[in-house]
């Protein structure tokens, strides 16, 4: 029997005894991350069986970053790097490409978000940024269990800087175990209260026949739950590293109270918001100034964010209604910067109590409505 992670009241269990040891070890002022790498296994095998694919990949993309972090040093070719950072996503496109074609029957849970960290290296090894690549403490970094199936996306240095930390016995009691158990408990709330009631008492009995007030109801249900749903996950996955010595950082910030839709962008889902704003929208930008291709920098910046959306759109599935939803989001981003730009009226307004509100009102409609349609509710799937 596999466990479900942060599914169900047994994997809690489960977790709380796998913790206690990483708590007397902090307690004592003991470096937590050996006894980190040995759960992780543990709990991987748990969580995922015993199966071959997991171990080839994993095998596979560590030997590509520590191979590529030694030819960095003697060359940079641009085109041994593209190969490269093809070969680190070759994996997830495969998986992707085997929904369509083969029913999926190939990849693992958490595929995606490993893949991100490693692209992410393969990308900070040729910038210069990573210049040594550790076998045990990439290995870590891949395994490292509480963030594995669904995030929140850590960074490489990050993640190291934090294995490398003395952390002494109040410090641990007071920030790291504090915060942790607080978080857990947020998750429990989150994801197993509020969640389950959203879905059991709301969601679930929604007609399935589309109609404008069956849509209208199931947006504010799907987004309601979906938040509570995956910040409980994210609560879970923060609260879970910290106790086992590492900050992770946190993945939602009160999203709805957001604004704009740039804002809301800082504030929901924030790793993987960052991950593609860093490594796709940013690049793509820069570049495309560097070599002209649009006449200004809004116009660049402008294509980068319908790229970028459209791209975490496919990123999700290559359905159709992913696609559509990473296009919405691309055009709200892109509305929301003409509009604050050229509108006199939101000059005039911005900073008043009132219009703020609105804001607010008008924001969570527009994020709502791009739930409604990540969901597929629209489409019947």
């Amino acid at each position: 029997m596999t466990l479900v992670q942060y599914g169900d009241y047994f994997y809690l269990y489960v977790l709380v005894l796998a913790l206690i040891p990483a708590v007397i070890l902090g307690v004592l002022e003991k470096n937590i991350k050996y006894y980190g790498v040995f759960i992780s296994i543990l709990m991987i095998i748990a969580v995922m069986g015993m199966g071959k694919i997991f171990p080839l990949f994993l095998i596979g993309e560590i030997v590509l970053i520590k191979g590529y972090s030694v030819l960095r040093k003697k060359t940079d070719n641009k085109y041994l790097y593209y190969i490269v950072l093809f070969l680190s996503m070759s994996p997830v496109i495969i998986f992707k490409v085997s929904a369509i074609t083969i029913e999926r029957s190939i990849g693992f849970i958490g595929l995606s978000y490993l893949n991100f960290k490693a692209i992410q290296m393969i990308i900070e090894i040729y910038d210069e940024a990573i210049k040594e690549v550790s076998i045990i403490k990439t290995l870590y970094f891949f395994l490292f269990f509480p963030t594995l199936i669904s995030g929140p996306i850590d960074r490489s240095r990050r993640f190291e800087d934090d294995l490398e930390r003395k952390i002494s016995r109040n410090e641990y009691i007071n920030e790291y175990l504090y915060h942790g158990i607080k978080r857990i408990i947020r998750g429990i709330v989150y994801k197993f209260i509020l969640a389950n009631l959203i879905n059991a008492l709301w969601m679930s009995k929604i007609s399935e026949h589309i109609t404008f007030s069956s849509s209208l109801n199931y947006m504010y249900a799907y987004s309601l739950y979906l938040f509570f749903d995956f910040a409980g996950y994210t609560a879970f996955a923060v609260g879970t590293s910290y106790i086992l010595g590492i900050r992770m950082p946190e993945n939602f910030n009160k999203p709805f109270l957001s604004k704009d839709m740039k804002e809301f962008w800082t504030r929901w889902h924030i790793s993987l918001s960052k991950w593609f704003g860093d490594y796709i929208y940013s690049r793509f930008v820069l570049n495309s100034m560097r070599k002209k291709r649009f006449k200004n920098r809004f116009v660049a910046s402008h294509i980068g964010q319908l790229l970028t959306m459209l791209i975490m759109g496919a990123w999700h599935d290559l359905k159709w209604f992913y696609i559509i939803y990473g296009l919405y989001q691309g055009a709200a981003l892109v509305g929301t910067d003409i509009y604050q730009r050229k509108s006199k009226f939101y000059k005039a307004h911005k900073k008043e109590k009132w219009f703020q509100y609105i804001e607010i009102v008008a924001t969570f409609h527009i994020a709502c409505f791009g739930l409604l349609l990540f969901s597929g509710y629209l489409f019947g799937s």
